[in-house]
């Protein structure tokens, strides 16, 4: 902090703090100052969360008197970093020197007021500000068009401006939906919101409060509390991790989640990778947040260039697991030069995490365990990275469903990879990378097609699994179409020659045996040989020296989390 900040706060942070004040202005001036940068949003708070619907509740709430909680502020003269739009609206700059009211609580309720009264329309209709209220069914509406509405419905930032919003409710219509324009314009206008400020009080205090403060249904996130519990106006976690997330992107490496990157800043940190253990960060001063922010990024550095070049995927996304991520970085933070012989056995680690259930509901008990068993490889006390991983069996491959986001079928993909697939009709390389960037499933190609299972009465999760799939190019899965087995091989043998054909499915982890059973088009037994193919090379990447350790968590499948949508990687991995 510079020598001005400290001038300009030590007066705060001598006085006693006083009692919070309560007032109960009306809602309208209340986002009037919020536009004027009277009430500025620190930048400690999170990000506007709110959905369309919860925006129409609110508003439907204020226009039938409902209660929707209070305001709490903040009154202080230290200079903090805020935000300079709220709802996408540019605010004013606060007044240099003058006390300005931080939010604490209310965020969201302001934000929504804001953008629904004072949007100003331009080439998105789909905007959530773009609100309307129809008269006739007395209802909040999102327009979705930026067509003029019919005359009975009223776009709602009609309702900041009284002259625009009379001209309008003049054309309303019956005299019946322009008293229901009058009632719904004076009862935005009148309504009281209570506001509590807070004053005298220093930051180190607010960011406590701040926490510990959830009056809206939005939980906060672990990543959210972390940054209330450990801001102060040096430093910011959300600006912090968005520092390690430019490492990954600098590299082109694509994001993992906030909150696996937290877990990387707290074991740098000397603590460890649970939530608990996060909440040590409380206690660090910003200097040491930084130095474990840094150490955490020189040590990403290291584990992606490990991912591209000794495991071979492309991108965040082709991992297994996240939680192989933090591990990962803290195995090059204890370790950032390691020997051959240590290389190779992060190799191992890393094949036999991914074939198991071991970091899908990922505990405290087994971060712990890991912790312990990383800090025990870089001091050489052991040779290899002993986590309590079991082994992988052969039933994997015909048991596990494949799907973009779970981790066998991202084994899969890695595996193949490893292995350079080439096209069983051209015998040119498949473009591996495409394929692991994991935007969509086209590069992988059932070796049955599904359309021919079905046929024999084999539903499509029969059809699906993962021991059917194999790489292709797009031009030989529209040849291959819904052929039999026995009729496409045959017709490549002929083409190109049945040693060829053979020394191209070896590429792609089909055996001879696997072969032979497809040319009788025997499915079962085509499963069978390439799980038993599949299961040997993941044992060869695993390697010898490593002995089923341990107990492992297993937890449901994945598939409850098909279709979800997110802005960002999420670690639904962790059951902590």
């Amino acid at each position: 902090m510079d020598e001005g900040m400290c001038m300009a706060v030590s007066p705060v942070q001598k006085r006693k703090p006083q009692d919070p004040d309560s007032t109960v202005p009306r809602l309208v001036t209340v986002v009037d100052r919020v536009l004027e940068g009277d009430i500025v949003l620190p930048k400690f708070q999170r990000n506007f969360v709110w959905t369309r619907q919860q925006i129409l509740d609110l508003l439907d709430s204020v226009s039938r008197n409902y209660p929707i909680g209070s305001v709490l502020l903040w009154l202080s003269t230290e200079e903090l970093a805020s935000e300079r739009t709220v709802a996408g609206l540019a605010v004013e700059e606060p007044r240099h020197g003058y006390p300005v009211n931080y939010i604490l609580d209310g965020q969201q309720r302001l934000a929504s007021i804001c953008g629904a009264l004072h949007w100003e329309p331009g080439d998105d209709p789909e905007s959530p500000w773009n609100i309307v209220y129809d008269l006739t069914e007395q209802e909040f509406k999102h327009a979705g068009t930026l067509d003029d509405p019919p005359p009975h419905v009223i776009p709602v930032r009609l309702l900041s401006d009284g002259f625009a919003f009379a001209d309008r409710v003049s054309r309303a219509g019956s005299s019946e939906l322009q008293e229901r324009a009058k009632a719904l314009y004076n009862r935005f206008s009148n309504y009281q919101i209570a506001v509590i400020t807070l004053r005298g009080m220093p930051s180190s205090e607010v960011a406590k409060v701040f926490e510990r403060i959830n009056s809206t249904a939005t939980q906060l996130t672990v990543v959210d509390l972390m940054r209330a519990a450990t801001w102060s106006p040096e430093f910011d976690l959300k600006d912090e991790i968005d520092k390690l997330l430019g490492v990954l992107d600098r590299k082109k490496y694509g994001r993992v989640d906030t909150k696996t990157m937290l877990r990387t800043v707290s074991t740098a940190a000397g603590f460890g990778f649970s939530r608990d253990d996060m909440n040590g960060l409380r206690d660090l001063s910003h200097e040491e947040l930084e130095c474990a922010v840094e150490a955490a990024g020189e040590a990403a550095k290291l584990a992606v260039d490990f991912l591209t070049t000794q495991i071979g995927t492309p991108r965040a996304n082709a991992l297994p697991y996240l939680n192989q991520f933090a591990v990962l970085v803290e195995i090059f933070h204890q370790l950032p030069k390691p020997m051959t012989a240590q290389f190779d056995a992060i190799e191992r680690w890393f094949w036999l995490t991914a074939s198991g259930d071991y970091y899908k509901g990922w505990n405290a008990r087994q971060m712990a365990d890991d912790r312990e068993a990383v800090r025990a490889f870089a001091r050489g006390e052991s040779t290899e990275v002993e986590v309590g991983a079991g082994l992988p069996r052969s039933v994997l491959w015909r048991r596990s469903q494949f799907r973009t986001t779970n981790a066998p079928s991202k084994l899969l993909g890695l595996m193949l990879a490893d292995a350079h697939p080439v096209d069983l009709r051209h015998g040119r390389r498949i473009d591996t990378d495409k394929a692991l960037s994991w935007q969509n499933d086209k590069e992988f190609h059932h070796f049955f097609p599904k359309a021919f299972l079905k046929k024999k009465g084999l539903g499509f999760s029969q059809a699906n699994v993962c021991a059917n799939l194999i790489m292709l190019s797009s031009v030989t899965n529209i040849y291959v179409s819904d052929q039999p087995p026995s009729v496409y091989l045959k017709d490549l043998c002929e083409t190109q020659g049945t040693a060829t054909i053979r020394q191209r499915l070896a590429s792609c982890l089909v055996n001879d045996a696997a072969f032979d059973a497809a040319l009788q088009d025997d499915y079962e037994g085509f499963l069978q040989a390439r799980s038993e193919t599949l299961h040997q090379r993941l044992m060869q990447l695993i390697g010898p020296s490593v002995g089923e350790v341990g107990e492992y968590v297993s937890v449901p499948d994945e598939a409850e989390n098909e279709g979800v949508a997110n802005d960002e990687p999420v670690d639904r991995d962790s059951a902590d």
